[in-house]
């Protein structure tokens, strides 16, 4: 199969194929992943809450972004790999945006980037672009903004809010992203964006008619406790397998019966 490029995502749109996306964090779950057939694969910063176990993302930094992406790279996945840019790491002025975004294809080896914000972020989204560095884009509830939207909360729901979103969504086009993520707003506002647009947009609690949909893989293997959110569905619960596998483990050790013959060396 050979490697997605984001011309790709343009073909999928146009033919109305569906874009399956999920985040990865480390080597040997992108391999297993990759080998599902997943079309993208995103290092969200996402893994401050879910590995790293901080309350939200904003902790994050670019050298965990960074490492992770590496990682994931190291399992030289088919996949397209878009790796998050981590707050204050493009917020701050247009020089330290294209630097960093820099840093996480020529060190991290991800193929684009992702950022959040709407028109407030487009002059940042073409100048990194102007650099020949794919960008998505993510707007609606957008996790680093979560003091000012007071939690995560959904977004877009009255009208003005909704014409608010879909001009970030254009402005955000505009600016050259090659993709938007739509995340935690109406489903009829989420189908308005995508039909308004050229580019695909990839939902995370936006409903059925994005061109795409992105979770978190922890979230749907059912390996964090920290959240549950409505639009999460958990195809597996593996808690419990490894609960069981770890217990069983100790109580062979404190037991004896590991290891045995058929696991030492004569």
């Amino acid at each position: 199969m050979q490697k997605k490029t984001i011309l790709d995502f343009q073909k999928m749109k146009a033919a109305g194929e569906r874009i399956a996306v999920l985040t990865s964090y480390d080597y040997p779950m992108t391999g297993l992943m990759d080998g599902c057939g997943i079309d993208m694969i995103l290092v969200g910063d996402s893994v401050g809450v879910v590995v790293a176990g901080y309350d939200n993302t904003l902790p994050v930094t670019m050298e965990d972004m960074i490492y992770h992406t590496r990682s994931v790279v190291r399992a030289r996945p088919q996949a397209l790999v878009v790796a998050d840019l981590p707050y204050l790491s493009y917020q701050t002025d247009l020089s330290s945006a294209r630097l960093n975004a820099g840093l996480l294809i020529k060190e991290g080896g991800a193929a684009a980037v992702k950022l959040e914000g709407g028109a407030q972020v487009a002059g940042t989204i073409s100048a990194i672009c102007d650099m020949d560095i794919p960008v998505m884009a993510h707007i609606g509830l957008t996790p680093q903004s979560l003091h000012r939207m007071g939690g995560f909360r959904v977004q877009g729901k009255g009208e003005e809010q909704g014409e608010k979103l879909l001009a970030d969504a254009l402005a955000v086009e505009r600016a050259g992203a090659f993709a938007v993520v739509l995340e935690g707003i109406p489903m009829a506002l989420a189908g308005r964006i995508t039909a308004a647009l050229a580019i695909p947009t990839i939902g995370i609690g936006a409903g059925p008619q994005c061109d795409g949909q992105v979770l978190v893989l922890h979230d749907i293997l059912g390996l964090c406790s920290k959240y549950a959110p409505k639009f999460v569905k958990r195809y597996a619960d593996l808690a419990p397998v490894i609960t069981d596998a770890v217990s069983s483990y100790i109580a062979e050790v404190k037991s004896g019966t590991f290891p045995d013959e058929r696991h030492s060396f004569s």
